[in-house]
């Protein structure tokens, strides 16, 4: 076995960085396509998740986590206009004490949501990784996401609220001041879906999203899930997903990053690159998966995670 982190190659750090990138936004799960795609390649691929193991962690998932902020880095960009609606909306709320506009509700519906993942993600992300960074727990796992997955579009509403209704809807809550300029009017009629949201349910789209500490669920799936049973449609919770991912993402990574500083410094030029690969696949997977909840569904990787999780939990039972 490895005894040292350093010896991860240029070539396993752009596999695992493009394999996080794309899994970390689908909702298939990332760190337990990390651990079951090392597993199932075997060799020194198996061995890379327990290199040098210790009390604090393996670097191999501080290294995974610290990928997490390429992916947060390429969903900043990717959404940098709705970004700087929503942070300079949340500055005005913290001047005016009022929330009277599509981006601001938004802020807020954000940093309701982020609690629960911000409580419980410094107390118990890395026990958990530790614990269920095995191949089989991360297989039984990615199968129960696809479980969850297909509930979620069972228990989706038949009767999804129009555009109109939810307009409507926020109009009576928020914006009977809102003056929106004409440029600004398309994007944020768009959003108007989010915004209805209440408190609650922003709440508890993100106690959901906080089951993704366990190896093999999906921080975005979960979320969607929540998404689609408050009403959402599949766009809007989509969007609303990868919004209230971004904090949660970045988060962990910086949570992290101290880790790696200590590792040693014959990794950095892989973990550069991993890095790379990942905000880079990232970037493709966003754009893709927004065209996808347009028009599809989750079903497609609901059934793709109970075959795969089946065949793994198969394969090392």
């Amino acid at each position: 076995m490895r005894n040292s982190f350093a010896m991860l190659t240029y070539f396993e750090a752009a596999v695992i960085g493009a394999v996080q990138g794309v899994t970390e936004l689908f909702p298939v799960s990332s760190l337990g396509h990390s651990v079951l795609v090392a597993a199932w390649l075997g060799g020194p691929w198996r061995e890379l998740p327990l290199a040098g193991e210790s009390s604090t962690g393996t670097p191999y998932l501080a290294f995974i986590v610290a990928l997490h902020v390429a992916t947060a880095i390429a969903l900043l960009w990717h959404y940098r206009r709705d970004w700087y609606a929503i942070t300079t909306g949340f500055a005005v709320t913290l001047r005016t004490r009022r929330v009277d506009t599509v981006p601001q509700r938004m802020a807020w519906l954000i940093v309701i949501g982020s609690i629960p993942v911000g409580i419980l993600g410094p107390i118990l992300q890395h026990p958990l990784h530790e614990l269920f960074s095995a191949p089989l727990a991360a297989a039984v796992f990615l199968t129960l996401n696809g479980v969850v997955l297909v509930m979620g579009e069972a228990l989706r509403r038949r009767n999804e609220p129009t555009l109109a209704e939810y307009g409507r809807r926020f109009a009576r809550r928020e914006t009977r001041r809102a003056a929106f300029s004409t440029a600004e009017l398309p994007r944020l009629q768009a959003d108007r879906p989010l915004a209805a949201l209440t408190t609650a349910d922003a709440l508890g789209i993100g106690l959901v999203q906080a089951g993704a500490l366990l190896t093999g669920f999906s921080r975005d799936g979960l979320a969607m899930v929540g998404g689609l049973w408050r009403g959402l449609e599949h766009e809007h919770a989509a969007k609303f997903a990868f919004l209230l991912a971004t904090p949660a993402i970045l988060g962990a990574g910086l949570l992290d990053l101290h880790d790696l500083t200590g590792s040693d410094s014959g990794s950095t030029g892989p973990i550069l690159l991993g890095a790379l690969v990942s905000g880079l696949s990232s970037l493709l997977a966003v754009r893709y998966l927004e065209r996808h909840f347009r028009t599809r569904t989750l079903l497609v990787f609901a059934l793709y995670c109970l075959i795969a999780g089946t065949l793994s939990i198969l394969r090392f039972s």
